[in-house]
């Protein structure tokens, strides 16, 4: 592959996701509350320093309501190492979903009974500062573009009708796009591994319906099907993150995310 694996950049914690499969195959996790203890035991205050020197604010998305996010992060991965969608993925495109998955929510701020809208953008921006360091490659305008780009998606925020939550502002996404491929060329992992990230609220799903989700023109003129097969696993990975011991709503809330994105891939092709 011509970008660094994520088991060669973080084989502590791979290692540990591929011990939470072992357990959960052996019975030996079967609730929430088990997982969360794991996952407790495993990032120690030394092992939370480590992450913090790759992974720029990951202690403080840790921080929220007792670890609530990085116990859904590792569920996320927990789930997707075993789902048949990523298990049919090419080696390059799973280890492009690992580093989305541990990007995707590392500027969630949590709050009880709030859910954040705008953290995918964030998080997107999160990404594309730290995956150069970590060896990605970049194109030659990335060192002058990234602060303007940095400043103008995160003010990419607006607010709807009758609703006082702040949410992504969806008529700023061809610049954010742009400015993507311009810093990581098009359709590299990089590339595809920051707009996975930057759309994963936008697809309108049953099951987490977003405020501001993508129009089915805006899917036609955003989305390509490499996008689209990551952001279904994306999908996938985020539902299974939340429900993965709930067989019944899982099973249920797949069906539905399936569902959707067959309807994506239909109209990509129309």
């Amino acid at each position: 592959m011509n970008f660094p694996a994520f088991d060669e950049q973080l084989p502590f914690l791979n290692q540990f996701i591929l011990e939470l499969v072992d357990a959960y195959h052996a019975g030996k996790i079967n609730l929430w509350d088990e997982l969360d203890e794991k996952v407790k035991t495993f990032f120690s205050p030394e092992r939370m320093d480590e992450m913090e020197i790759l992974i720029p604010n990951w202690k403080k998305m840790a921080s929220y309501l007792e670890g609530v996010t990085l116990t859904h992060v590792m569920c996320v991965f927990l789930g997707m190492y075993i789902t048949p969608e990523y298990l049919r993925l090419t080696r390059e495109q799973q280890e492009e979903m690992k580093w989305v998955i541990l990007f995707h929510d590392v500027e969630k701020e949590s709050q009880a009974g709030k859910r954040d809208h705008t953290h995918a953008f964030r998080s997107a921006v999160n990404a594309a500062r730290t995956l150069p360091r970590l060896g990605f490659p970049v194109t030659p305008e990335y060192n002058s573009l990234i602060a303007e780009w940095d400043q103008f998606t995160h003010s990419a925020i607006t607010k709807l009708e009758n609703s006082s939550d702040d949410v992504q502002d969806n008529r700023k996404f061809r610049t954010i796009l742009d400015g993507i491929e311009q810093m990581f060329g098009q359709n590299t992992p990089a590339s595809l591994i920051i707009k996975t990230i930057l759309f994963h609220l936008s697809v309108n799903t049953d099951v987490w319906p977003p405020p501001n989700p993508l129009t089915n023109d805006e899917v036609k003129r955003y989305f390509n099907s490499e996008l689209a097969t990551l952001l279904l696993i994306m999908n996938l990975g985020d539902n299974d993150g939340w429900t993965f011991f709930d067989f019944e709503v899982r099973e249920d809330q797949r069906a539905d995310i399936l569902d959707k994105f067959e309807k994506i891939e239909k109209l990509l092709s129309s």
